[in-house]
């Protein structure tokens, strides 16, 4: 054994003793040159605790091994100050006479040249035994030390195994060198582990702060997991919700499991959840987990709040009002008044019914009402009752559900009060809906619940009703064309527009606001008009109001001639048979009896410049096609140059919804 140790390369004695010599060490030194204690010590253990609580249990597996030989054990930090000693108590007992004690530092510049500081120095596990230790109240001692380094590699501490020097043995360092690599790959693997669960911890938070419901579960529809704000959306507690599993939580459960298992999605799809109070609709996307075979195993599922949802969908369609009460130009006291109490009752709940000719703004002022009023950041929806296919009027305004009818989209489709739910609605010519869905409709106001087509649940909403008509509804009524009932349940707070010729002040300044905006539109010159002109264009009848006016200062911009105003030929040139172009149209005289007159013959003069082609004169007017059809049909005008000619059906165009 002796013979052994002799041929063990000692090269790191020599240089212990050399630097001990440089620190000024004394050899017939007792104990070390710096002892902690109090609370400076608690302070250094509680620093080190991770490392005394890990090599803990194999300092003690050796000490059980060597029980009886004499030996006891000690960890130190990197810094060689004593954290733990541990063995029998005889040995023990000589040790603490030496002051090796907690605290007491064991590095080579404190107490010379031994197995702890030694190996810290060396950064190597070494042997040091008997009279190669500096100092002589270490020559009974054999000590085998080995360095203790963390997963990256930096030195913590050391491990030592010291005893009586006649029971030295190269095993005893190979002991050492053993239980150092074992805390070395706990301590790796601790660290491991604290990176997952911290992973985990913050994969967790991160999931947690998404104002999304977001839930795992396998392919059988246990849940593996749930965020918090699924939970609070849902109503349950965690182990409820688990215990609910998907198919106690989805009606639709087996058809998107059966989705998934084929290799499709399911994306943005209002799906019935049964939550803790009530069915309530949600929003779903699934996230499939994949296996190495290829097939999922497990999903992700994100629900998201429908109104939520609907709010961003409504913001990127552009569902937002663009008018504020700022962009209504007049000064004439009609228009004034209209204003004013536009603006008083913006904040109410009550609907509002705005009346007025073709042309006169009513969009423009539903707009404005809304983005003033409390509603602003929320949808508004406009509804076109007279271009709905009268089939499709009722799933257009109040939504259908999974399965209503043949081409029914998968998983429903919300209507249009759905949509606007928390915003406004805007009835546009409320009078040409049909009398069936006036009772739907009345029902929607007084119940403020709206049901889908095909399901027998019923929806609550909370939806402003703006509506508007050019018709006088009250007449509409006594004809027998609306309800009566509902009319006065729209005509709780009614605002008549002016026509433009009840409103002459304000001509020139409209003719000026769109004089520029309409040349900077078309890239061309303003054209000058002179106050003559002017008071011309202020005597016009104006059927089109201010509709009619914008596209007669398109037309001058256009070809940069102002048409003839005559006494004579006023009729005619409210009805854009301007004296410009081909050549001069001779005017010939038109005798109106009444309103209705002057807007049939404006629509056949329409009808007539625009070649009979029934879209550009329905876009030159500023109506919508059908509303044209309507109006041919109530006045009897022709479809063609001969009179005698049949009305062609009106074609029928779905909704649409800026």
């Amino acid at each position: 054994m002796a013979d052994s140790i002799v041929d063990f390369d000692k090269d790191y004695i020599e240089r212990g003793f050399r630097r001990c010599e440089d620190y000024g060490i004394e050899p017939d030194r007792v104990f070390s040159r710096r002892i902690l204690c109090g609370l400076e010590l608690a302070e250094r253990l509680s620093a080190r605790r991770e490392l005394i609580i890990t090599a803990e249990p194999f300092i003690s597996q050796l000490c059980d091994f060597l029980k009886g030989s004499g030996f006891f054990a000690i960890l130190t930090d990197e810094e060689g100050c004593i954290l733990s000693v541990i063995g029998d108590d005889a040995i023990l007992e000589q040790a603490f006479e030496l002051r090796m004690v907690p605290g007491a530092f064991m590095d080579e510049s404190s107490i010379g040249t031994n197995a702890m500081g030694t190996a810290l120095a060396e950064e190597r596990p070494v042997q040091v035994s008997g009279e190669e230790h500096f100092i002589r109240a270490y020559h009974r001692w054999t000590c085998s030390g080995a360095p203790i380094r963390d997963p990256e590699g930096r030195l913590i501490g050391a491990l030592d195994l010291t005893g009586s020097k006649e029971g030295v043995h190269l095993h005893t360092l190979g002991m050492v060198v053993a239980a150092v690599n074992a805390i070395e790959k706990t301590l790796a693997l601790n660290a491991r582990n604290e990176a997952i669960t911290r992973q985990g911890r913050f994969i967790e938070t991160l999931v947690d702060s998404i104002t999304a419901g977001i839930a795992s579960a396998d392919m059988e529809g246990r849940v593996l997991s749930v965020n918090h704000y699924a939970l609070e959306m849902f109503g349950y507690s965690q182990d409820e919700f688990k215990r609910l599993g998907l198919e106690g939580l989805l009606t639709r459960w087996p058809d998107i499991r059966a989705t998934v298992l084929s290799g499709g999605e399911v994306m943005n799809e209002d799906v019935l959840v049964n939550a803790h109070a009530n069915k309530l609709y949600f929003n779903l996307g699934t996230y499939p987990i994949i296996g190495d075979a290829g097939a999922p195993y497990a999903l992700i599922l994100v629900f998201k709040d429908v109104k939520k949802v609907r709010k961003h969908a409504n913001e990127i369609l552009g569902r937002r009002a663009l008018y504020t009460f700022d962009k209504i130009y007049g000064v004439s006291q009609g228009l004034r008044e209209a204003v004013d109490f536009a603006k008083k009752i913006a904040d109410s709940r009550s609907t509002v019914l705005l009346s007025g000719e073709t042309g006169t703004g009513k969009e423009i002022f539903a707009q404005s009402i809304h983005n003033a009023g409390a509603r602003r950041e929320e949808a508004f929806v406009v509804v076109n009752c007279g271009a709905i296919p009268r089939t499709l009027i009722e799933s257009e305004l109040f939504g259908y559900a999974d399965g209503a009818f043949t081409g029914a989209k998968r998983g429903g489709q919300a209507g249009k009060f759905e949509i606007a739910d928390g915003g406004t609605i805007f009835l546009d010519e409320i009078g040409e809906m049909p009398l069936d869905m006036q009772t739907r409709l009345l029902r929607v106001i007084e119940e403020g619940m709206v049901q889908r087509i095909g399901e027998g649940r019923q929806i609550p909403v909370d939806v402003r009703i703006i509506a508007a008509s050019n018709k006088e509804l009250l007449d509409e009524v006594e004809r027998g064309n609306f309800r009566r009932d509902l009319f006065y349940r729209l005509n709780v707070l009614p605002i008549r527009l002016p026509a433009l010729r009840e409103r002459t002040e304000d001509i020139p300044i409209l003719v000026r606001l769109y004089m520029d905006k309409l040349s900077k539109k078309l890239n061309k010159k303003p054209v000058p008009i002179s106050q003559d002109y002017m008071d011309a264009l202020s005597a016009q009848p104006w059927p089109g109001n201010i509709r009619e006016l914008e596209n007669m200062l398109e037309l001058i911009i256009n070809t940069e001639r102002l048409p003839d105003l005559t006494e004579a030929d006023r009729s005619e040139a409210a009805n854009h048979q301007y004296a410009i172009g081909l050549g001069k149209q001779q005017p010939r005289s038109i005798e109106l009896s009444s309103l209705e007159d002057a807007e049939a013959s404006h629509i056949r003069s329409v009808l007539s410049s625009a070649g009979n082609n029934v879209s550009h004169a329905a876009k030159r007017l500023g109506i919508g096609r059908n509303t044209l059809y309507r109006k041919m049909q109530r006045y009897r005008i022709a479809h063609s140059d001969d009179t005698n000619c049949s009305i062609v059906e009106p074609y029928h165009s779905t909704i649409t919804v800026p």
